[in-house]
């Protein structure tokens, strides 16, 4: 408490004033003069206690702080009666718990962050490991068509890691949010068709049948308009198609059927394929998840992307198995 400069200014001021006012009352009568010192002795008495007990829950609220900055387990919060030091210790706890808070935020970030890196390094090391693999066996063949047969390999295990690539940068500026939605009228229509352009010779090779269906409401006969960033929504809508192609696999069919009303604008994608396991509908969007079955060669990427930028445009999406068989996407996006 004396360490404190201005307390020790006061306690001087305040001495000097009580000595002159005493003397002056002795200068009165000698009543007068002992009356003026007693008073002004028994102020000063409760002024130092009362102020004694102020730094001492000061300090209490010191040693809280200190305790809680080296990690202390818990935060004892000691009962203070109403008054500034009790406002005072009430926003403190609210700040120590703030900032405790973060700091689990961001270990739980840091822990997501190290085990992203892991996956990330998984994938890319299977496709790297097949290449190493098909290259040195391509070394060692004199077979001039099993050579090409190796060329085309790994052409395709290149191009697979270069999409891979190109959707975690995709994904990462997302997570940044440095990535600028545009909002603009997208017609469905045309949304559709330059989601599939990229896929309709992969499509025809397997056989593939694309059924689409676009039904606007009765009384309206415009196109069916979504508002949102055209590019993007291509992005997404792709990566729903590419999942079903892959599901469907030869000889499959595919249906995009589009239903706009007053209320929302919806986007369904139906596969002929075996549809979802059980156990994986609730991670069918989680990142990296690709599920159980051998013979899935997805990086579990393509519909973690698509749910983000259709989320990150006003939209749902949602998927499971068609009672028919299958299974089915559902996006929409409400007026």
């Amino acid at each position: 408490m004396f360490r404190n400069k201005e307390f020790r200014q006061f306690v001087m001021v305040f001495v000097l004033t009580a000595a002159v006012t005493a003397a002056l009352g002795f200068t009165i009568n000698t009543a007068a003069g002992i009356l003026t010192a007693v008073s002004t002795s028994v102020f000063g008495i409760a002024f130092f206690l009362f102020t004694k007990a102020r730094y001492r829950s000061i300090a209490r609220l010191s040693n809280q702080i200190d305790l809680v900055l080296h990690n202390a387990d818990r935060l004892d919060l000691d009962e203070l009666e109403e008054g500034e030091l009790s406002i005072l210790h009430s926003e403190i706890t609210k700040m120590l718990l703030r900032i405790r808070e973060q700091n689990e935020a961001l270990k739980n970030e840091k822990m997501h962050l190290a085990d992203s890196l892991a996956d990330i390094a998984h994938q890319l090391r299977t496709p790297l490991t097949s290449a190493n693999l098909t290259l040195s066996l391509l070394e060692k063949n004199p077979d001039e068509n099993e050579r090409r047969a190796f060329i085309r390999e790994t052409e395709e295990l290149l191009v697979r890691m270069d999409w891979l690539i190109t959707s975690l940068l995709k994904l990462s500026r997302l997570d940044a949010g440095v990535v600028v939605f545009q909002r603009e009228p997208v017609d469905v229509n045309g949304l559709i068709s330059t989601a599939l352009r990229p896929l309709l010779i992969p499509m025809e090779l397997h056989g593939i049948v694309v059924q689409r269906e676009v039904r606007a409401d009765a009384k309206t006969a415009f196109p069916v308009i979504v508002q949102g960033d055209p590019g993007w929504l291509a992005e997404a809508v792709q990566n729903i198609l590419k999942n079903c192609m892959e599901s469907a696999g030869d000889h499959g069919t595919i249906a995009i059927d589009c239903t706009d009303t007053v209320l929302f604008t919806e986007i369904t994608i139906h596969d002929s394929g075996a549809g979802f396991e059980k156990e994986a509908l609730p991670h069918i969007f989680e990142r990296f998840y690709s599920g159980k079955s051998a013979n899935r060669a997805g990086y579990g990427i393509g519909l973690a992307l698509c749910r983000m930028i259709i989320i990150r445009q006003g939209g749902t999406i949602t998927a499971k198995n068609h009672p028919q068989g299958g299974a089915v996407f559902t996006i929409r996006f409400p007026k």
